[in-house]
């Protein structure tokens, strides 16, 4: 059998400051280095052993894969890094409070920002200094290539031909392979796997730092798909998730 595992990245600071990110380059707080060493503890005790992973550019998802791979003691796997797996460019949204935006624009129209699967958010300039152009680690991307605001289908666009062409062919000499990433990238890799509805994706939260397990016979079809850990308080994370950008 073979197993994909995904995890987003475990709470960054503007998670916790409840900010829009996108590409901005944000660290982990204290608490999202602990959810994942216990994401680690816990696929350490359910017995998983990915074999080769993958992740993004930005720290927030490289640090959770580094503490979930030390928690397992298997620091010394490969690792991949692509921008492919960034999170959703926010555009002009980046560093803008999630709820302080609910409450000048309507509940309505930041969700269809955050969630809709169509909708981009205000776009940056190409040279603004949020802009990904000036950041050093996109220096290999063209200008076309600069997402200066995406929405999720924007998203899952320039992420699908690396998902297909290099993750998915992992499987070819691999049965176990970890994916660290992106609340947005995950749910791009989710809607595709599981066939879901442009209306279902928005309404699909993905937690901090909690193993997302897919499974899949010998010929990659998929037989079951399940969060790791306790149901209860994933569904609450999951809530959680959902519920930031309300006007309280």
């Amino acid at each position: 059998m073979k197993k994909l595992i995904l995890i987003r990245h475990g709470e960054s600071e503007w998670n916790k400051l409840n900010l829009f990110t996108g590409w901005t380059n944000v660290d982990l707080t204290e608490n999202g280095i602990q959810e994942a060493l216990a994401a680690g503890k816990e696929l350490k005790a359910a017995g998983y052993k990915p074999e080769i992973c993958f992740t993004s550019y930005l720290k927030r998802a490289i640090k959770t894969l580094n503490n979930v791979l030390d928690a397992m003691d298997m620091d010394w796997l490969p690792v991949n890094k692509s921008w492919r797996l960034n999170e959703k460019s926010y555009g002009q949204l980046q560093g803008s409070n999630k709820v302080e935006m609910a409450k000048k624009y309507g509940d309505e129209q930041v969700k269809l920002w955050r969630r809709s699967f169509d909708v981009q958010p205000p776009a940056l300039d190409l040279h603004d200094p949020k802009s990904p152009r000036m950041d050093e680690r996109y220096a290999e991307l063209t200008d076309e290539q600069i997402p200066l605001t995406e929405s999720l289908k924007d998203t899952i666009n320039r992420l699908m031909p690396y998902y297909k062409e290099v993750i998915l062919k992992a499987f070819d000499n691999h049965d176990q392979v970890m994916v660290v990433a992106h609340g947005n990238s995950l749910r791009g890799i989710v809607k595709e796997l599981r066939g879901m509805s442009e209306k279902e994706i928005i309404e699909f939260n993905i937690p901090t730092a909690t193993p997302y397990i897919f499974e899949f016979d010998d010929n990659m079809n998929l037989v079951n798909h399940f969060f790791l850990g306790n149901q209860e308080e994933i569904a609450k994370k999951m809530q959680s998730v959902a519920n930031q950008g309300k006007a309280k």
